[in-house]
């Protein structure tokens, strides 16, 4: 019960700052090993300054607070998590559009620590995440990818089954 309530305290937190700060949001789903289904919705807030211009492309990134939904038959897990996210975009933004990569480590809190059979053991997990997509638009408002997240409680307490999930996802920057 008490993981719950600082669940739900953390979502309303997250929710309050992001309300006022964020300039974007994601969508996505994708699964996990052992037919775990699983539903994003996140906040981002671009970081200002691009780095490395050149004819190649920019390093920028942003900042994202996601929800994230787990389901395995009659079993769920709710997730808040918070991940600095690096991003490379290849060619400029005035390119309608453009390949880039990414890449992040950040912390979420579980409602649960099983699910399908797994034992993620602690409430407390990091999500570390690599993808690949798509800028598209206008100053690269869309964006489309599929990512390769990873959760883990870096073996803080055993065991640590760990979840891998693929996720395809959609982003709008306003």
């Amino acid at each position: 019960m008490k993981a719950r309530s600082l669940f739900v305290s953390l979502i309303i937190v997250f929710a309050g700052i992001e309300s006022y700060a964020f300039d974007g949001i994601s969508v996505g789903m994708g699964k996990a090993r052992g037919s775990i289904d699983i539903y994003h919705v996140g906040f981002r807030k671009q970081f200002d300054p691009h780095w490395f211009d050149s004819k190649v492309g920019y390093l920028s990134g942003y900042h994202e607070v996601s929800f994230n939904y787990w389901e395995h038959g009659n079993e769920s897990i709710k997730q808040a998590a918070y991940s600095p996210v690096f991003t490379y975009v290849f060619a400029g933004p005035t390119n309608p559009v453009s390949p880039c990569v990414e890449g992040g480590i950040g912390v979420s809190l579980l409602s649960d620590k099983k699910i399908s059979g797994r034992d993620l053991s602690t409430y407390f997990q990091f999500e570390d995440r690599v993808g690949i997509g798509f800028k598209i638009g206008r100053q690269h408002r869309h964006d489309l990818n599929v990512k390769y997240v990873h959760y883990s409680n870096a073996s803080i307490k055993q065991p640590n089954d760990g979840i891998d999930s693929f996720l395809i996802s959609y982003s709008l920057s306003f």
